[in-house]
């Protein structure tokens, strides 16, 4: 038996879904075994890693001086590639229980209109982050296979994913991508515009994990049948001192406003660009919604009044990429078929 084969023996392959908010794993046979957020605490002097995912997360905004919080992810592509490869390096390692001496092959999902250069710097750091084999694929297109919609026949096929980073919309027949489009605003860029206009308003100071609890709790995109509202709390920008207000929807549906209006845009113009008789198809099975952004009150109900098309949610939105991915993980003829290396 060559190393090669015997190392085959020993690995478990995995798909992930490496997000710019969280990071999802699935061992083939097994499911989802990880979802962590994107995240690396690293101590500032000595460059040490005192944490990542979960244990990350819980430091932001919280951390001393000598310890810093890193999204190794922005827009959807690796910004810091260090930090990408550690925290590969400990997802994985996680995912097969601490076993340093695995190298799987692995299946990652990226965003549509990711660079060559983008490609590659996610290929080097799960290579460095011991993997025998990496296989790129369009996260529309996994977050199509993964919310169940029938790829591979020849009718249309139309899925939107909004993930923390980047929101991905294709139409999709015949196993092959008619339209894509890849746009870099997303959940997190709610969540900066939630801070910025709390900020303006009200001159008060708030986390993005603040920020982010605020959109969850009562961000939406079209007018709420009841008004609802929250207490807010952050540091005072006059005073410097800890103060809370209260938040209605109104007041964060105008924050998230821009972002939500890009993305209503996006998808107006990938129904534009679409072939007819694709069109007849979209229009009686409906767009597909994915990914945590889309779980955003009201935003279906925003999107089918502006586009005149039904939509529908995924039964696991925010699992939709990596269930995908794992079913590319164990059809490998499919997964030849699709990927972008």
């Amino acid at each position: 038996m060559t190393y090669r084969s015997l190392l085959r023996v020993f690995s478990s392959d995995l798909a992930i879904d490496l997000g710019t908010a969280n990071t999802l794993v699935y061992v083939a046979g097994k499911g989802i075994v990880l979802n962590e957020p994107s995240i690396v605490a690293v101590n500032r002097h000595s460059g040490e890693v005192i944490g990542c995912g979960t244990e990350a997360k819980e430091m932001l905004g919280r951390t001393p001086s000598s310890v810093v919080a890193i999204r190794p992810l922005r827009d959807g592509v690796i910004a810091d590639f260090k930090m990408a490869e550690r925290m590969l390096n400990y997802f994985i390692q996680k995912a097969h229980k601490r076993k340093s001496w695995v190298h799987p092959r692995i299946v990652i999902g990226v965003p549509s209109e990711t660079t060559e250069v983008e490609k590659r710097a996610v290929l080097d750091s799960t290579y460095r982050a011991k993997a025998s084999e990496v296989h790129l694929v369009e996260q529309a297109m996994v977050a199509a296979l993964g919310a169940g919609l029938p790829i591979a026949e020849p009718s249309g096929n139309m899925v939107v994913d909004i993930g923390g980073g980047t929101t991905d919309i294709a139409v999709i027949s015949l196993s092959g991508i008619v339209y894509s489009r890849s746009l870099r605003i997303a959940g997190n860029e709610m969540d900066d515009a939630i801070m910025e206009y709390i900020k303006r308003r009200y001159n008060l100071l708030i986390g993005e994990r603040t920020a982010e609890n605020v959109k969850i709790a009562i961000g939406s995109a079209h007018p709420l049948a009841q008004g609802i509202k929250m207490e807010v709390k952050g540091r005072d920008l006059v005073h410097g001192l800890p103060k809370a207000i209260t938040v209605t929807d109104v007041e964060i549906r105008e924050a998230v406003a821009d972002a939500v209006a890009a993305i209503v845009s996006a998808v107006r113009t990938a129904l534009e660009h679409t072939p007819p008789e694709l069109s007849a198809d979209i229009s009686e099975r409906g767009i597909i919604l994915t990914g945590g952004g889309s779980l955003l009150r009201n935003l279906d109900e925003r999107i089918r009044h502006e586009t005149g098309m039904p939509v529908l949610m995924a039964d696991e939105p925010l699992a939709s990429v990596v269930l995908g991915t794992g079913k590319m993980l164990e059809d490998f003829k499919l997964l030849r078929k699709m990927a972008l290396n």
